[in-house]
């Protein structure tokens, strides 16, 4: 049995709820795109490498095709509610709001936006401990 969906934690109006996170969004929207992408995608894409292809693509007004598709990806891997067309309509006509939203989003799960995906995993699972730092040259 598939659960229903769920409701996002905050409205995409709700802007000015976390000041921190639309300040953000509005002046440097591909360091949280980035920040967001590397969550969505668990660590397998770089903040930095998707935050400068955003970059790139938000310069030629094209950035709300790759918040589209991200948009989409999270509502289905945290099972939100919306549809394909709201993802498009909001991601093409309210790009900040979109991705200040989504930004809102991982951090009401528990995640902390500025520290990645790796960090995030090693401070949720208990008992991981890191590997010790191995010392170069022999020792008697």
């Amino acid at each position: 049995m598939t659960e229903s969906p769920g409701a996002w934690s905050t409205g995409c109006q709700e802007c000015f709820s976390d000041i921190s996170s639309c300040c953000l969004t509005t002046w440097c929207p591909c360091v949280a795109f980035g920040r967001i992408a590397e969550i969505v995608d668990k660590g397998s894409s770089s903040c930095f490498g998707i935050g400068a292809l955003f970059l790139l693509l938000h310069c030629t007004r094209c950035g709300w095709i790759f918040n589209f598709f991200y948009r989409h990806k999270m509502r289905e891997q945290y099972n939100l509610k919306g549809s394909n067309c709201g993802d498009f309509w909001l991601s093409c006509f309210c790009e900040y709001c979109a991705i200040c939203q989504e930004y809102r989003e991982l951090q009401n799960r528990g995640f902390d936006m500025s520290i990645g995906w790796d960090e995030n995993v090693s401070r949720r699972t208990p008992g991981v401990a890191m590997a010790p730092k191995v010392e170069e040259g022999m020792k008697r």
